[in-house]
């Protein structure tokens, strides 16, 4: 079939998800007229922009004379490309005032959320997954771009989600030469802080890589009762042959065949550090006897794993816990592919920062929107999925067809009557006037 295409003079617009990032932004707080930020309609027009998958300061344009864009976010007008770049640096002088909006911001949203946990058979603990990932920003000069352990050129920022679902509790930009330790201490005060500001209490359960492994990270997290960890340790100058015979010794043989066994369980007496008393390790030893070509060893071939904790639970559950703390690399692709935040829209290192922080607000709307869609009884997808990726909720709650329609003093968002997701959208939107 041949079409025509011609114009209207009904207004249509397809993001009418903008309509629930609005109003989400609106009961948090986020950015209000009455803020202390210079322009406070430039940060609540990137969140718009941000939660399109937009993140380029050009495509601004696109919505200049977009009058549901506009009245969502309660903007006196939609600031152009120019607008953004200039208030952004001014924004940026001024750090400390943007991360108070973005804490209470932040604070407010994980207040209203539900955080799921992880459960043993006598406990359950909130899970901060703790990770740094690389921003690829090759082939540009831009400040503090530099090589990263990815061998690529870009920012080597720090993330720290919290839950089962993965709500953005905090993120600081870096350099990308920066080892992923430094700073890494102070990170997680601020972390624990924020979880404290939003009244999160109960066992929380911390969870880092290797790359973490040090005395101060161990000294922060010891610091309280409620606090409880899993940071991978390196061997450093420890023989593997050392922990096979300690895993023989004091470990379980977990599982065995032809090929290999798998040794876990508990050590005491290491210390982390000279001056602290011995903390638990748990560890598990794999030995192979026949190799990935099936060709039987002449020598077996050992894999020490071990780990710090002050976890009391047994060894398999914790290597279960940490095991789970993949999942965070998922959450650090759907902040750079589904929302496409990865390569800055700055030349200048404070201006990309502050839109990193901007962004994690942006994160945890479409976690938000994501996850109450997931509960809602008209969801129309039967599914048994407990997280809606990002891509997901822009793909079918933020672009979706509506018509602006002004009918006296009421504005009305009209969707089309068979379109599968109007029910889901008119309860998200509900939920979000009261939130």
């Amino acid at each position: 079939m041949n079409y025509q295409i011609d114009t209207t003079t009904e207004r249509i617009f397809s993001t009418g998800g903008i309509a629930l990032v609005g109003k989400i932004c609106e009961r948090i707080g986020f950015a209000t007229n009455t803020s202390a930020l210079v322009h406070p309609s430039v940060p609540r027009s990137l969140i718009g922009l941000f939660c399109m998958g937009r993140t380029r300061f050009e495509e601004i344009a696109l919505f200049r004379q977009d009058t549901l864009f506009k009245e969502s976010f309660q903007l006196p007008y939609v600031p152009a490309k120019e607008t953004l770049r200039l208030y952004l640096e001014r924004i940026a002088v001024q750090p400390k005032l943007l991360t108070e909006e973005v804490d209470s911001a932040v604070c407010a949203l994980l207040q209203r959320s539900t955080l799921s946990k992880v459960y043993t058979e006598h406990q359950s603990y909130l899970p901060i997954d703790v990770d740094t990932s690389p921003l690829d920003n090759s082939k540009s000069n831009k400040e503090g771009v530099s090589r990263t352990y990815k061998q690529y050129d870009g920012y080597h920022p720090i993330f720290s989600y919290v839950g089962t679902e993965g709500y953005m509790l905090n993120c600081e930009l870096r350099e990308g030469k920066q080892h992923c330790q430094k700073g890494t201490p102070g990170f997680l005060k601020e972390s624990l802080e924020r979880l404290d500001r939003s009244g999160i209490t109960g066992p929380k359960l911390f969870r880092l890589d290797g790359g973490n492994d040090s005395q101060d990270t161990l000294a922060q997290l010891c610091g309280r009762e409620d606090v409880f960890f899993i940071v991978k340790r390196n061997l450093r100058r420890e023989q593997r042959e050392y922990w096979l015979s300690i895993a023989q010794s004091e470990g379980e043989l977990s599982y065995r065949d032809e090929k290999k066994a798998v040794y876990t369980g508990f050590h005491t007496g290491k210390s982390s550090t000279e001056d602290e008393s011995a903390m638990d390790i748990i560890f598990q030893v794999t030995v192979r006897q026949i190799g990935a070509d099936g060709n039987e060893l002449l020598f077996p071939d050992i894999e020490v794993e071990t780990f710090w904790t002050n976890l009391s639970d047994p060894p398999e559950t914790v290597l279960q816990f940490y095991h789970d703390h993949g999942t965070s690399e998922q959450f650090h692709s759907e902040l750079k592919s589904d929302m496409n935040v990865e390569r800055l829209p700055s030349g200048k290192f404070a201006v990309n920062a502050a839109v990193l922080q901007i962004a994690m607000v942006a994160f945890n709307i479409l976690r938000f929107i994501g996850q109450s869609a997931l509960v809602a009884d008209d969801y129309p997808v039967q599914t048994k999925v407990k997280r809606k990726r990002l891509r997901k909720v822009i793909d079918d709650l933020v672009r979706i067809a509506v018509k602006f329609v002004h009918h006296g003093r009421t504005v009305i968002l009209k969707l089309w009557y068979r379109d599968p997701w109007w029910r889901c959208f008119r309860k998200l939107y509900e939920k979000c006037c009261v939130m």
